[in-house]
């Protein structure tokens, strides 16, 4: 019993920080693809309550960048975020997040605008835009 009581209580070391993760890769936002870092971790758990009950829900997110967005859409109980990132710099710092993630993470890296979406996800969860759910 003691043994179990210990396995539940085990957890796995914190994630560093988007500031930290910024340094550790030496990243800096380039302005000619348009990237901005969002930072505070409340502004961007903010934006994804506004997109809806994420809980068990399918999500692409593109250009997540060192992974601001990902964390609050995580963290709001999405099942399955693919994200999809150009910039190769990001993927070591999206890695760490996914692996933080096991099972619930997935990494494109590509253009959206050549990205296969269709096969990101499995053919049931289609809809055609008149079935689908809608957001303000």
């Amino acid at each position: 019993m003691a043994a179990t009581q210990k396995l539940a209580c085990f957890r796995l070391p914190p994630l560093p920080t988007l500031r930290e993760i910024i340094k550790l890769f030496n990243l800096k936002a380039e302005k000619q693809l348009s990237q901005n870092f969002l930072l505070d971790m409340r502004l961007t758990d903010k934006i994804v309550r506004q997109a809806g009950n994420l809980k068990n829900a399918h999500v692409c997110e593109v250009g997540p960048g060192p992974g601001g967005l990902t964390r609050s859409i995580l963290k709001a109980g999405a099942a399955d975020l693919l994200v999809v990132e150009k910039d190769t710099r990001f993927i070591p710092g999206l890695q760490l997040l996914s692996e933080a993630a096991p099972g619930r993470m997935r990494i494109a890296h590509g253009d959206i605008l050549t990205y296969g979406l269709e096969s990101g996800f499995p053919a049931h969860l289609s809809k055609t835009w008149e079935d689908g759910k809608h957001y303000k």
